[in-house]
């Protein structure tokens, strides 16, 4: 469909869009005066970067011809409410920065005990620190860690907080060997009601159980027949990309991993539910960042609420199906899955994991690969290197056991993955009294994991906010420095299930961008960052996309 768009010559304002009977306004750039002359904007150069196309004739006409759903548009129209979003934050962070504070203990230890107050402040009354850790949690967190240590308390959310950003801390917090530390309770508070009966968000005796079930599922054969089953999925889909000046990866790469987590998870296409689906994820990832945390129409929270329900509603009118087929894919799975007692999981116990486990898998795979490509835009000598390793392979796909030879594709996902911890902050609750590294927190207390701010400290790192995989080559090791240095994928009880899979995937895509594909960013190009489950490029990633010519 062709879409006519009219607009002066040589003079900056407003474009109309025509789409489907219906009008929308952007602001145009100045528009060069390019006489009898038109231009067509392919889908994933369209809006709202149309203003970057400075090609019009005076009283003619400019062919936009959009993208094969209308879904393109507005989830760039969500993209750049994320990112205005950000920017308010960070407008927000610095005000509150000034509010005055000063040091005062979380809560006095109990006499005798020979434990040590937790030091910090609440920050602005009501919201405390919301804003900088969702504007800027590396700067804040390195501040914070230098005025308070590594253990620290600040007020989030409207709640106290003990804020962790050592190795040895994540240790203490995610091997909790006196057992006081609650998953469910720490991230009930934040995503609860958008992720409720997820794996991450149940404890000790009940996780454990759900775990055993769950973990037949990504067994080295299931994730050696997920990427026989996704391999022609991830292969077309790269290869149907068009090369472009302003590609916009992110977005690419979001579409790609929605359609293949779909049909590894849930045995289905996309099909017309897609956009839906994709919109209702979305919602309900960024429902917990909401600063008004109440049903409030038209509010994050209750677009998030409202992204639970279409998703609920998706998985439950596909259970019968899946409970009477023999598919291989993770649906059908944990609808036969029993252990040996012969336990098996209710219907609803099957939809709380089918939503945790698309989110989980999707978003954190899709922050990883978009943020590697960000980076070997930057790095081409490293673009380079990992293309001339995938071609030596000589093969046009992965295979399982081909994942164990590309040690530099290897290095450069785990270097991406410190840098840009996909899971920025591991939540708990402590259920009793406890210390943590010599510190007393009382019962109730919310403590956050800050992984990503920790494993972008030089304290721990070497020049650790330079991209620079050979930190993991067998020669310096940076991670073994301890155990905890490097926490990606969490730790404990609770360390990610779905860590292979996600590795198989990036690696995956990864392979078929290098064989057809050359990409980079301007000089001087650095990616905003919005928070949601992590760092996620603000601005769709657009990167310079060029076709091999051999």
């Amino acid at each position: 469909m062709r879409h006519r768009v009219t607009a002066a010559a040589g003079r900056p304002g407003v474009r109309r869009w025509m789409s489907r009977g219906r009008c929308r306004w952007m602001l145009g750039s100045r528009v060069q005066r390019r006489p009898n002359r038109e231009t067509t904007v392919y889908g994933n150069e369209c809006f709202p970067y149309c203003q970057r196309y400075r090609t019009a004739a005076k009283g003619s006409t400019m062919t936009l011809l959009l993208p094969p759903s209308i879904d393109a548009v507005t989830s760039g129209v969500r993209q750049a409410r994320a990112m205005l979003a950000w920017q308010a934050q960070r407008v927000g962070a610095g005000i509150a920065g000034h509010y005055p504070v000063r040091p005062r203990p979380l809560a006095t230890p109990p006499p005798g005990s020979g434990l040590r107050p937790v030091l910090g402040d609440f920050g602005p009354p009501g919201i405390g620190y919301t804003l900088q850790v969702l504007a800027d949690p590396i700067a804040f967190s390195q501040e914070r860690v230098r005025r308070y240590g590594p253990v620290q308390w600040m007020g989030v959310l409207g709640r106290r907080a003990v804020a962790v950003a050592s190795p040895e801390a994540l240790e203490a917090v995610y091997l909790d060997r006196a057992k006081v530390l609650s998953a469910q309770r720490g991230w009930e508070y934040l995503i609860g009601p958008f992720f409720r009966g997820g794996l991450l968000l149940r404890d000790f005796d009940e996780h454990l159980f759900h775990r055993r079930i769950m973990q037949q599922a990504f067994t080295r054969t299931r994730l050696v027949g997920y990427l026989e089953l996704t391999t022609p999925r991830i292969t077309a889909g790269v290869a149907g990309w068009r090369p472009s000046r302003n590609f916009h990866a992110y977005r690419a790469i979001k579409q790609l991993l929605l359609e293949q987590a779909t049909e590894v998870f849930a045995g289905a296409e996309l099909g017309r539910d897609g956009a839906r689906l994709e919109r209702a994820f979305e919602d309900a990832v960024r429902g917990g960042q909401a600063l008004i945390r109440t049903n409030m129409p038209g509010g994050i929270w209750a677009r998030g609420m409202r992204g639970r329900r279409v998703l609920e509603e998706h998985f439950r009118r596909e259970l019968p199906a899946k409970r009477a087929g023999a598919g291989a894919d993770l649906f059908s799975v944990l609808c036969r899955a029993k252990t040996e007692e012969g336990h098996t999981f209710t219907d609803e116990e099957i939809v709380q994991h089918m939503i945790f486990v698309m989110m989980a898998a999707h978003d954190t795979s899709t922050i990883a690969t978009s943020m590697l490509i960000y980076e070997l835009a930057r790095h081409p000598h490293w673009q380079d290197r990992l293309r001339a390793e995938s071609r030596a392979l000589g093969k046009p796909a992965l295979d399982y056991a081909d994942l164990d030879r590309l040690p530099a594709l290897d290095m450069a996902f785990r270097e991406v993955l410190r840098m840009y911890s996909p899971v920025g902050q591991q939540v708990r609750e402590t259920v009793a009294d406890t210390d943590l590294l010599g510190h007393y927190i009382p019962a109730g207390t919310l403590i956050m994991c800050g992984s990503y701010a920790m494993m972008r400290s030089d304290e721990y790192w070497r020049d650790a906010a330079v991209f620079d995989p050979e930190r993991f080559a067998a020669e310096r090791r940076e991670d073994k420095s301890h155990r905890f240095a490097w926490a990606a994928f969490g730790g404990g009880a609770h360390k990610c299930i779905g860590m292979y899979f996600g590795g198989m995937t990036v690696k995956a895509v990864l392979h078929q961008m290098l064989s057809r594909y050359r990409w980079s960013v301007p000089d001087g190009y650095r990616v905003p960052l919005v928070a949601t489950t992590g760092p996620t490029p603000g601005d769709g990633l657009p990167i310079r996309l060029e076709r091999l010519s051999d």
